[in-house]
């Protein structure tokens, strides 16, 4: 068995599962907020711990504006949540598990590009 292709044995019987058509599936609006530097970057500094959006803008070193701005996209496709705490708004990951499937996207790029290298190599 494939570890890619999880009980997928042969490209056979893949096209025997074609991909899941729910609409969630298809949220774009998810695949364009995680196409952003700046969001992955704070998605990343939550998956280390929650933190008010101030000393989240000092961790990146970028404004409050900005981090506010990337924060508000991100939690309207539900990828963090904010929680109140006094007179500051805690956000966090909604699920931890964006940071890994981002690390297996950046591992399939990586292995992507070396490959490209090597084809431009021969």
């Amino acid at each position: 068995m494939s570890e890619y292709l999880g009980s997928v044995e042969t490209m056979a019987d893949l096209a025997a599962y074609p991909p899941p058509v729910e609409p969630a599936f298809f949220n774009t609006g998810v695949y364009q907020a995680l196409a952003d530097p700046k969001r992955l970057a704070i998605l990343y500094a939550l998956a280390k711990r929650p933190y008010h959006v101030i000393a989240l803008a000092e961790e990146l070193n970028m404004p409050q504006s900005t981090v506010s701005r990337h924060l508000r996209i991100l939690r309207q496709q539900s990828l963090v949540t904010k929680e109140r705490d006094g007179a500051f708004i805690t956000y966090r990951l909604a699920d931890r598990r964006i940071i890994q499937v981002m690390e297996m996207v950046r591992q399939i790029m990586s292995n992507l590009m070396e490959r490209k290298t090597a084809v431009l190599q021969e």
